[in-house]
């Protein structure tokens, strides 16, 4: 199916583009061919999932391919826990999909809208200082190629490093393998408290459990943390009930908040108030569910976010200078500052590529202006050593990303020889990986 001079845009409404051409492959087969096509024409293709990133890395200049209609698992290698999927599987639907063959995602971030090619292109991570990115699962995938061929990496291919978090620059993902694991459930412990209890023990609750991440509300002095418990998958499940769970996610995480910070932008005086009760209601809970359950968050209100990777050891630092920063300011901030770990990798684009890190995450309401905050913020996370999550807003350029990435030069290299006429490229991979 094709479709022309169709206007699409991302979920947070911060990326709009109209493409020449619009294209729904059915097969990989179809997705060669739309890539042929547009390479005949002389037209840039970028494919799509879920449009969950907040920067252009997946606007299309020419033909947009969305990958809605590949989606499920091709193949089980039950005897090593190995899945192939479809590149557009969302990751709501993996946990369904595994359950079948008892297999569970080693770890997943806390929104699961997007594609799974989205996800790991883009270097989507969970927490758990234990536990690296969705792109650490992937032992194997396919590109397709400017020539409308096939490339294909296992898990010993020296390409996968660069591969496995391409940023959409190497080729259109087909297909991915993930290592996944037997399921498993988690033990889930929400605490209020203040937050200078949480940040005194916090090297001691990062060690401790497998998943820790904390949520600290501007203009007040408390934190909202999370602590997650690996467990069997046999285990006797101690679920939320319906009302709690509705409560939790609908109520308080999405129609409440989406009234707040509707009158919070209209009138900014009313946010601290608001925050002080949000920090209050969100903790004293422990439930134990399948793990996408607890990992997982729904969410609905519209807004714009960026988020550094730090090395772990300056995390306390860079935190101290924002809270410093949103106090020196005055601003008005309504959402929390979002802090997760992970464990270093070897991708080569990976913000923890060699290094364990700490992730500092920084949002607004996507009604309100964002620019002074974010640059300002950005300003501290460079400071302390940070690369920004590709997915989310940020204002490098290759020049600047360069001496942040010890394989940045290697992915380049690996990207003339896959892609020397950028069939494969836009504005955004324009700048950050240079044209």
């Amino acid at each position: 199916m094709s479709e022309a001079n169709r206007t699409w845009q991302n979920w947070a409404r911060s990326v709009v583009v109209t493409p020449r051409r619009v294209e729904r492959p059915s097969s990989t087969e179809e997705l060669q061919q739309a890539v042929k096509r547009a390479v005949a024409a002389g037209q840039r293709v970028k494919a799509v999932g879920a449009g969950h990133s907040f920067t252009g890395i997946a606007a299309a200049p020419d033909v947009l391919l969305e990958l809605e209609n590949l989606q499920g698992i091709i193949d089980v290698d039950a005897q090593r826990g190995r899945v192939k999927f479809h590149a557009g599987t969302r990751l709501h639907r993996i946990p369904v999909l595994l359950a079948g063959h008892h297999l569970a995602m080693p770890n997943l971030g806390d929104i699961d809208r997007q594609s799974l090619a989205g996800a790991i292109s883009t270097g989507t991570h969970g927490t758990g200082a234990g536990f690296g990115g969705l792109a650490t699962q992937v032992v194997g995938l396919t590109l397709v190629q400017p020539d409308g061929g096939l490339l294909t990496i296992a898990d010993d291919d020296p390409l996968l490093p660069a591969a496995a978090l391409g940023l959409g620059a190497l080729g259109i993902l087909a297909d991915i393998t993930v290592q996944c694991v037997p399921g498993f459930a988690l033990r889930a412990e929400e605490s209020s408290e203040l937050l200078a209890d949480t940040l005194d023990t916090l090297a001691l609750r990062v060690e401790s459990a497998d998943h820790f991440e904390f949520y600290w509300f501007p203009h007040t002095d408390r934190a909202a943390t999370k602590s997650n418990t690996r467990l069997p998958g046999t285990v006797p499940l101690q679920p939320r009930s319906p009302v709690q769970r509705w409560l939790d996610e609908s109520l308080l995480s999405n129609s409440v908040f989406r009234a707040t910070c509707a009158a919070g932008t209209a009138v900014p005086a009313l946010i601290p108030t608001v925050n002080r009760t949000a920090a209050r209601l969100l903790g004293g809970r422990q439930y134990t569910e399948v793990s996408h359950r607890v990992f997982t968050q729904r969410r609905t209100v519209r807004f714009r976010e960026m988020e550094y990777g730090l090395p772990a050891g300056r995390l306390e630092a860079a935190f101290t200078a924002l809270r410093q920063l949103v106090e020196d300011h005055g601003w008005r901030i309504s959402f929390p500052v979002e802090v997760r770990w992970a464990a270093a990798d070897n991708r080569w684009l990976s913000t923890a590529h060699g290094r364990d890190s700490a992730y500092i995450a920084v949002h607004r309401y996507y009604r309100e202006e964002y620019r002074e905050y974010f640059d300002a913020v950005e300003e501290i996370m460079l400071a302390h050593g940070g690369r920004p999550h590709w997915g989310k807003l940020h204002s490098l350029d290759a020049a600047a990303l360069g001496s942040r990435y010890p394989h940045f030069d290697d992915f380049l290299a690996v990207r003339n020889r896959l892609d020397p006429d950028r069939v494969f490229s836009n504005d955004y991979l324009d700048r950050v990986l240079g044209p």
